[in-house]
């Protein structure tokens, strides 16, 4: 059974959604049979590349409110964070996630997406290091993997993996997808948002048991 993960490096309820499948996961009997595969998805696309704004001051002009209260909604979701694991900071930066899809794609290619992923989310959410600087997007790819001078290369390159990463948004649009973390699986069952760890573990089950009807329908 596939399930896939529309999702973007800069949303908090993708990396908290993220851990919550996980553990959903694990409480699925048939764990060793589900294929993971994350897809590309932009919350800010219009964004020119290299144009960053501290998180908060992202929060406080997409959402016309003041400060007090765009810091109140990220200390809601750093306690979501924190229930799940997860190190959480405020002082962080906002911007265009295209090369980090493209990144991604090549990470997927050489089968490392989910170490490369990981180490994103973790730089990105929980350490003093920016996703939008490349020399620590290389850092990064190496750690997951990858050879350093390839991620190098195809961010120096700006048509490198973007085709993937526009059908991936592509594929979300037709799926009707607006938001995210967008979960499909199996091509049957869609759950949106970051989800208790049991909402995950009953979708994936009702999904295995339509496969297995289905299956023995053949």
């Amino acid at each position: 059974m596939r399930v896939e993960i529309w999702s973007d490096i800069v949303c908090p309820w993708c990396y908290i959604g993220k851990a919550r499948f996980e553990e959903g996961l694990a409480a699925f009997d048939h764990r060793d049979r589900v294929e993971v595969v994350h897809r590309s998805f932009e919350l800010d696309p219009d964004r020119p590349k290299g144009d960053t704004v501290p998180v908060l001051d992202m929060l406080t002009a997409k959402y016309r409110v003041p400060r007090e209260q765009a810091q109140a909604m990220e200390a809601r979701v750093a306690e979501a964070a924190a229930d799940a694991g997860l190190g959480y900071r405020a002082d962080r930066d906002h911007g265009n996630t295209f090369d980090l899809h493209r990144l991604l794609h090549l990470a997927k290619a050489r089968g490392r997406q989910g170490e490369l992923l990981d180490l994103l989310y973790a730089a990105n959410f929980a350490e003093e290091r920016s996703v939008f600087d490349p020399a620590t997007l290389v850092s990064l790819a190496a750690e997951a993997g990858l050879d350093a001078d390839e991620a190098r290369a195809v961010l120096d390159d700006d048509s490198a993996y973007a085709d993937a990463v526009r059908a991936d948004e592509r594929e979300a649009a037709e799926l009707g997808a607006t938001a995210v973390p967008f979960f499909v699986l199996d091509r049957r069952f869609g759950v949106s948002g970051g989800q208790p760890a049991e909402i995950f573990t009953q979708a994936l089950r009702q999904a295995w048991e339509a496969s297995q009807v289905s299956e023995g329908a053949k």
